[in-house]
């Protein structure tokens, strides 16, 4: 009998993963019988998988690498903290100097009003965080009728119960009878897909006014707080029309709601301001943070609270029955403190405001007369390109995401990583990016681009 050969490593490592290990948002069988991409390392905005092959990580990882990989500052204050305090908790009246100057860090970048942070390990811990702080606070106010929280259909606030329930998808809300009680949704400001013959700007204020719709349809007495993503990240980078958040904002105040802006994806730098709500000028009640908080290289997250949302918890609260194990992590504390220390002394935040992120939007813009492109948009260092079938109706190829799973593995033979939501391209590459690497990245999608348009053109000779 002739002996099996033997497994290479990257085979040893996919027979194991498919034995063993259950993915994240994917088919898990799938995955084991097809074989994962294994990452072995990074430097910089680049991976290299076991077999060696290249790829310019165009979405830092999931949204969060802002400093890029390979910051041995980083890596250094995680060795340091981990030889003086691995771990204690912030329990039993106790704290970490990691995390106290943590929160004093956060609170002199923050937007003005915004003075504390309740430390979490990730933003769908903070955003179970934001459903326990609304209902608390309104309790402590009296009004503990104040419970149902809206969000927005095809909003992202986590994958938890909780989480899940605030986000709008709906293919999340198939599985486990989401949302639960007490979360109501109204439209997205997607001008692009839903917004028909109606300019930007009248678009935006109809998709605000249904908040109000939906305050009035629900009771205004019954009704806690909005959330929402400054720019819905998952979602597609749906960018709001400028009309949209000053009129959520009069909506808020009209009702008393209280305003909670997740900034997971768009904190740090991401939009070219320190957070979404500074590029927007929204004054938050709560703002839920992680991802690019340690940019990526250590799991932590929070939800950062306003001053008068605060001070009701600390005057009249009591014991807030909230907390997990790893809150304020010591390490992962550190890890955050030193890559806030770095985008600011660095002046990481002003150069994507000054120079690169209107560079990659310029970039991204020359992509625009392809045949297959109906929309680009970005802000800061997050981009989206349109697929469509027909530019000037809008109209997509029929089974819509399939295109854009085509488009994305393309990119990935040419050594790029996009990610696709439906049939939209996305990307949020680190902040650290160079010029020539962005045109690299435009260069790779292109070429991505037309890879699909040929094969597209093959199965829809007339159409495409």
């Amino acid at each position: 009998m002739t002996a099996a050969p033997s497994l290479t490593q990257t085979e040893h490592w996919q027979h194991q993963g498919a034995d063993h290990m259950l993915h994240p948002f994917g088919d898990s069988g799938a995955i084991g019988r097809e074989g994962a991409r294994i990452i072995t390392r990074a430097e910089g905005v680049m991976l290299w998988d076991s077999e060696g092959n290249e790829y310019l990580d165009a979405f830092a990882g999931l949204w969060c690498v802002n400093l890029g990989y390979g910051r041995q500052e980083l890596v250094d204050a995680a060795s340091k903290q981990m030889s003086q305090l691995p771990y204690y908790n912030l329990f039993f009246k106790s704290a970490t100097p990691p995390a106290v100057e943590l929160a004093g860090a956060l609170a002199e970048i923050a937007p003005k009003h915004i003075n504390h942070t309740f430390f979490t390990n990730s933003g769908s811990e903070a955003n179970d965080t934001v459903l326990r702080m609304v209902r608390r606070y309104w309790d402590l106010q009296g009004k503990p009728e104040k419970k149902t929280i809206i969000g927005r259909h095809n909003g992202y606030h986590g994958s938890t119960v909780a989480g899940a329930s605030l986000g709008g998808m709906s293919p999340m809300h198939a599985q486990g009878d989401l949302p639960i009680p007490g979360i109501a949704h109204i439209r997205q400001p997607y001008w692009y897909g839903e917004g028909g013959d109606l300019s930007p700007d009248e678009f935006g204020l109809l998709a605000a006014r249904a908040l109000e719709e939906k305050i009035l349809e629900l009771g205004p007495e019954t009704v806690g707080a909005f959330i929402a993503e400054p720019i819905q990240g998952a979602g597609g980078v749906i960018i709001p029309p400028k009309t949209y958040w000053p009129e959520i904002e009069r909506i808020v105040k009209r009702y008393d709601l209280l305003l909670v802006v997740d900034e997971v994806i768009c904190g740090f730098g991401r939009t070219g301001e320190w957070f979404g709500s500074d590029y927007y000028g929204l004054t938050p009640d709560l703002m839920p943070i992680a991802k690019g908080l340690s940019s990526g290289y250590l799991p932590i997250g929070g939800v950062m609270v306003a001053d008068r949302v605060a001070e009701v918890f600390k005057i009249s609260g009591g014991e807030f029955n909230h907390g997990f194990t790893y809150s304020g992590h010591p390490v992962c504390a550190a890890v955050a403190l030193e890559n806030v220390r770095i985008l600011r002394e660095e002046g990481i935040v002003d150069r994507v405001r000054e120079e690169t992120a209107p560079y990659l939007q310029a970039q991204l813009q020359t992509l625009a007369d392809h045949p297959l492109v109906g929309e680009v948009r970005g802000v800061g260092m997050l981009g989206a390109v349109e697929l469509v079938q027909d530019k000037a109706s809008r109209r997509r190829y029929p089974e819509e995401g399939r295109v854009g799973t085509l488009c994305r593995d393309y990119a990935l033979a040419e050594g790029l990583v996009l990610r696709a939501t439906g049939d939209t391209m996305l990307m949020s590459p680190p902040l650290v990016i160079k010029p020539a690497e962005i045109d690299e990245l435009v260069a790779k999608t292109r070429r991505a681009l037309d890879q699909t348009l040929a094969q597209l053109q093959k199965e829809y000779p007339a159409g495409a």
